[in-house]
């Protein structure tokens, strides 16, 4: 019995492990070929409310991202700006030729 439940707990101890790394590799290759974990963090929203029909890694989501631009969150936009993904200049312009096209 003991030797059954040494087993059990070794092979729960593998697929934990196993899955740990499977979390760490999809994180590091999502963040290699994407963006910034800052700005999945921030984004995250507004990804699954605009974009989610397209895979995260896919260059698709950021021509979604940028079609969707003026519909962002604060929190995205600024993580964005941040890690040099759009300049504030560019948000700014965008924003005023909004308010413009509103009027």
């Amino acid at each position: 019995m003991h030797a059954f439940i040494a087993i059990s707990r070794n092979a729960s101890n593998a697929a934990f492990g196993s899955a740990l790394a499977l979390a760490g590799v999809t994180v590091l290759s999502a963040t290699a070929s994407a963006v910034s974990l800052r700005v999945q963090m921030a984004c995250a929203s507004d990804y699954y409310a605009h974009c989610s029909a397209y895979s995260p890694t896919s260059p698709q989501v950021r021509s979604c991202m940028r079609a969707v631009g003026l519909s962002l969150s604060k929190g995205c936009v600024n993580a964005l700006i941040a890690a040099g993904e759009v300049s504030a200049a560019e948000v700014s312009r965008r924003r005023d030729g909004s308010k413009t096209a509103a009027k």
